[in-house]
C-alpha cells in the first residue's frame, strides 16, 4: 500500500479536527497561545522536546473515539515537527508528560472531571488547569502512580519539576504570571513584537552612537593631522629662515 493511500486511509479513520472551536472567546485563545508559544520558547534548542497547542491526541490504535485535545501538551522525548494529530502508538507509545487546560464560561465539571480522570489514567506527570475569568490556578503533580492536587498555598510561586516554569498567581481576572527559568516572564504575541521592535530600536540607536562617535574620533584625528602639518610647516619655514640669515652672515640666536 502507498504511503499517499495509507495516510488518505489513517486521515478518515483518525481526523485531525473534533469539529470543535480552538476556544470559546478571545480571553481564552490568548491565554493558550501565550502558554503554547512560551513553551515553544522555553523548549526551542531542545530537538527532543515537541510543544501543541490545541492538537487532537490519539490515545488507543484503531479507535477514533479514545482522543482528547489538551489546550497545550509537552512531550519529552519526541522530536518536534508539524502533526495532524498526536497518535501515541506512532510515537513510541510515549503519552505527554504536561497537559494545560484554559477555562472558558462553556466548560463544564463533568467535562473537566472527565478530562482529569482521562489524563490520570494515560500516565500525565504535570496538569494545570487556569481558569482566565476568575484568575485561578488549579494543579496536579503525579505521586505514586496517581495524580495528586497541589495545595493552593504551594502554587503562589510554584515551580514545574519538568517545566522549570514558575506560576505566579494574583488577584483579580487574568492575574496569573508565568515565568521562564531565567526569570523572563512569558509574553503574548503583540509583546513579543514590541519587544522585538524595541530590539531592533536600541541596535539602530546603538549604531547611530557608533557612527556618531566614529565621525567624531574622524575629525580629531584630522584636527590633529592638520595641526601636526602646520606645526610642521612652521618648523620648516623657521628652518629656511635660520638657512638664509646664516647665508647673510646674521647671527641665527
Amino acid at each position: 500500500m502507498s504511503t499517499t493511500l495509507r495516510s488518505r486511509q489513517d486521515q478518515a479513520l483518525y481526523p485531525d479536527s473534533d469539529g470543535e472551536p480552538m476556544s470559546d472567546n478571545t480571553v481564552q485563545f490568548r491565554w493558550i497561545f501565550l502558554i503554547k508559544e512560551g513553551l515553544e520558547y522555553l523548549f526551542r534548542d531542545r530537538p527532543d522536546v515537541f510543544v501543541a497547542g490545541d492538537l487532537l491526541w490519539y490515545y488507543k490504535e484503531g479507535d477514533v473515539k479514545s482522543r482528547i485535545a489538551p489546550d497545550a501538551m509537552v512531550v519529552f522525548g519526541r522530536p518536534k515537527g508539524d502533526r495532524g494529530s498526536y497518535r501515541q502508538w506512532e510515537e513510541d507509545g510515549v503519552a505527554p508528560q504536561v497537559v494545560f487546560e484554559v477555562l472558558s464560561p462553556n466548560n463544564r465539571d463533568l467535562e473537566m472531571a472527565r478530562k482529569f480522570q482521562t489524563y490520570d489514567d494515560l500516565g500525565v506527570e504535570e496538569y494545570y488547569v487556569y481558569d482566565p475569568d476568575k484568575g485561578s490556578l488549579q494543579g496536579w503533580l503525579r505521586r505514586d502512580g496517581r495524580l495528586h492536587e497541589i495545595a493552593a498555598a504551594e502554587l503562589d510561586g510554584w515551580v514545574s519539576p519538568l517545566l522549570g516554569v514558575r506560576f505566579v498567581p494574583d488577584e483579580g481576572p487574568e492575574a496569573l504570571k508565568l515565568h521562564h527559568p531565567d526569570g523572563s516572564p512569558f509574553l503574548t504575541a503583540l509583546e513579543m513584537q514590541e519587544a522585538a521592535a524595541d530590539a531592533r530600536e536600541r541596535a539602530a540607536e546603538a549604531e547611530r552612537r557608533a557612527l556618531a562617535a566614529a565621525r567624531v574620533q574622524e575629525a580629531e584625528r584630522l584636527r590633529a593631522e592638520t595641526a601636526e602639518r602646520a606645526k610642521e610647516a612652521e618648523r620648516l619655514r623657521a628652518e629656511r629662515l635660520a638657512a638664509r640669515l646664516r647665508e647673510l652672515g646674521e647671527d641665527v640666536d
